[in-house]
């Protein structure tokens, strides 16, 4: 590159240094581009070939487009003149600080994990009713299930004594720690029917007979 320019004309060596840099900036987000469209068809071919729900889906592509655009802006700064160590410098203590708010924060980035995972398996439903135990011959809480959000899950405790709480918080990390004893629709309720009198039970016997054809 050096002998080519030699060879140039000035005014075209200082269109050179602009032009050079430009078209490699080019190709660095082309490239970038192209690698963001083949992960992004390989994570759909995926997901329909595995039957991957797409809330798993969906976080599994911005993670790998934010790397790419990460890539992609270190490698265009350095076409700009930026020392290489200087960057990989400031990107090591990005990380680093990263890290250490990954982990200060470990226990709600664990129930918006369990939210997703909930959500995804569906081990439950609104309205169902459920017991959160420690172990399956020790009672826990339990409750029917009226909300659920990123953080934390709540039951109606219908057993609760007026006038006390009724309400029980649980946080959704908590759901894959405990065994989960589970009612469908909500908790069946078992009453003592009257017993029938003779002609109720001639009645239904009537009913339940069929009639024979004259």
């Amino acid at each position: 590159m050096r002998r080519l320019q030699m060879h140039l004309p000035e005014w075209m060596q200082d269109w050179l240094e602009i032009l050079i840099p430009g078209v490699q900036i080019f190709l660095i987000i082309f490239v970038a581009w192209l690698i963001n469209w083949l992960i992004k068809r390989i994570i759909l071919r995926a997901g329909k070939a595995y039957d991957l729900p797409h809330e798993l889906l969906l976080p599994l592509r911005g993670v790998f487009r934010w790397i790419i655009i990460a890539a992609a802006i270190l490698a265009i700064l350095e076409r700009l003149g930026m020392s290489a160590t200087v960057l990989w410098t400031a990107f090591t203590s990005f990380a680093t600080v990263g890290a250490v708010a990954f982990f200060a924060a470990w226990s709600v980035l664990s129930n918006l994990f369990c939210a997703l995972l909930i959500v995804t398996i569906s081990p439950f439903r609104l309205g169902d009713y459920i017991e959160v135990l420690d172990s399956a011959e020790k009672p826990g809480a339990k409750g029917r299930v009226i909300d659920l959000n990123m953080l934390y899950i709540t039951l109606q405790d219908d057993s609760a004594p007026e006038g006390l709480p009724n309400l029980l918080q649980i946080p959704n990390s908590l759901i894959f720690q405990r065994v989960i004893r589970r009612w469908k629709g909500g908790m069946p309720v078992v009453t003592e029917s009257t017993p029938a009198t003779h002609d109720e039970e001639a009645c239904a016997m009537e009913i339940a007979t069929p009639s024979k054809p004259a």
